[in-house]
């Protein structure tokens, strides 16, 4: 079995696995969605990977980690897998996704104001009283009007 350092060739999934830090189950569904290209098998039919997958699926792992969807790293690949993109091309990707972080980040700003203001006017006592609970049953009320007038 290769350790760490030795260059990937041969391996199995659970060397690809190890060598990855990426869970098996998630390998196996990265084929099945075509994020990974299909290993050559050996005679007896069982899969063997090497340095390309290697790379590719920390390529995959990483871009789900900076939190590229599916379709965006599917996008990357393609780009990668034709061989002649520009930095102009994978520029675009890269702005789009940013500002897609960004809203969401705006978006959790917003979240945690309103949360920590009204956990602040919360007293901690023994009474069934909450502002948090008022919070939330007003968003529930609010959201259920909003489905009945599009009705």
């Amino acid at each position: 079995m290769p350790d760490d350092h030795a260059v990937a060739s041969d391996l199995k999934r659970s060397d690809l696995a190890r060598l990855t830090g990426c869970n098996l189950e998630t390998i196996r569904y990265y084929e099945s969605v075509g994020l990974m290209p299909d290993p050559p098998r050996t005679s007896s039919g069982h899969r063997r990977y090497g340095s390309a997958h290697v790379e590719r699926l920390n390529f995959v792992k990483w871009a789900r980690d900076l939190g590229f969807t599916m379709e965006e790293i599917r996008g990357l690949l393609s780009l990668v897998d034709r061989g002649s993109h520009t930095c102009a091309e994978v520029e675009r990707m890269g702005c789009h996704h940013l500002g897609v972080v960004r809203a969401k980040i705006r978006d959790l700003q917003a979240i945690e104001s309103v949360l920590a203001r009204t956990i602040a006017r919360c007293t901690g006592s023994d009474t069934p009283d909450c502002p948090l609970l008022d919070v939330l049953n007003e968003g529930q009320a609010k959201s259920e009007g909003a489905k009945s007038a599009s009705d």
